[in-house]
């Protein structure tokens, strides 16, 4: 084998078994870390130097994505004045594999005088920070996957692990829902794909319709003015879904029988039985539909088949409808 290719696995195994032994590891203080996020009544500050900064601020973006308001706070510019981002109330967690980071040191009295309760990740379970903290989340004693064993390797893949595992426990807790994800993802594939119909569709004013018995011609300002939308719902009295026409229809059928049309009854040109969607659909389904049956508009009705909406293509694109 390729030396190359030993040595990468080895580093993958080293840092396997670092996250496998800090499985067996979790108890009670992981517990108490859990109960101490959940009833912040501020912010988790998350901070670290170094990788484990880095590491910081992932499990922080974390958090923040998954209901629970956080912000990263770098501890060489928190000493520089951003340590008033803290306040009473927040629960301020540090990163340091050693526990002995002189930059988080420094912070511990300024945090205690702010009145933030202190969460410690650290390998140093004798550590100066160990001893400071509310609660220790001790990583255990880690060997670097580093062939020198200097560069942060094992130790900042165990911190990820642990970041992650509290942060899923806690998003669970809050029972954190796709809705909920959804809505802080707006403009990822992910929360997109989480989005119901009734977020991007068009409701009230802004839905194109037309009585039964209208002229055809009667279903082209509206389809003009409602936010450019490529189609018309002809609904009856009570608002029933009966059919739709949509400019493909209103083009085809210029080519064919000329304008004359436009003045005859919009019940002998539309599409009768449309697909259709509810308003709590996800988006994923409409999209589906829309891509498998080819076509660009899509009414929304409710359980009684009553026209409520309409989704059209461009409103998945994120196009203002207004």
């Amino acid at each position: 084998m390729d030396p190359r290719l030993a040595r990468a696995r080895e580093v993958l195994s080293v840092e396997a078994q670092a996250i496998e032994r800090l499985r067996d590891r979790l108890g009670d203080p992981f517990l108490l870390a859990v109960e101490k996020v959940l009833q912040c009544t501020g912010r988790v500050v998350v901070s670290g130097m170094g990788k484990a900064g880095k590491i910081g601020e992932k499990l922080s973006a974390t958090l923040a994505s998954t209901g629970t308001p956080s912000l990263f706070l770098h501890p060489a510019e928190a000493l520089h004045g951003d340590l008033g981002r803290c306040l009473k109330g927040d629960v301020l967690i540090l990163m340091s594999n050693s526990g002995e980071t002189d930059e988080l040191l420094r912070l511990l009295p300024l945090a205690r005088l702010i009145g933030t309760q202190i969460v410690a990740i650290t390998s140093g379970s004798q550590s100066t920070l160990a001893r400071e903290a509310d609660v220790v989340l001790d990583l255990g004693p880690i060997t670097e996957a580093c062939p020198l064993g200097l560069a942060p390797t094992a130790s900042t893949a165990a911190m990820l692990a642990l970041g992650d595992a509290l942060a899923m426990v806690v998003l669970e807790s809050r029972g954190f829902t796709k809705d909920d994800f959804a809505l802080f993802h707006p403009a990822g594939s992910l929360g997109r794909s989480l989005l119901r119909v009734r977020d991007r569709m068009r409701s009230g004013d802004a839905v194109p319709s037309v009585r039964s018995g209208s002229r055809v011609r009667e279903a082209l300002a509206p389809m003009g003015q409602k936010g450019r939308a490529g189609a018309a719902l002809v609904v009856d009295g009570g608002g029933l879904l009966l059919g739709i026409f949509t400019d493909g229809d209103l083009r085809r059928l210029l080519q064919l029988r000329g304008a004359q049309f436009l003045e005859g009854p919009i019940d002998d040109v539309m599409v009768r039985s449309p697909k259709t969607i509810e308003a709590d659909a996800l988006i994923a389904e409409a999209e589906r539909i829309l891509k498998e049956f080819g076509i660009d508009q899509l009414p929304v009705v409710d359980g009684s088949g009553k026209a409520i909406g309409l989704l059209d293509v461009q409103d998945l694109l994120g196009v203002p409808i207004g």
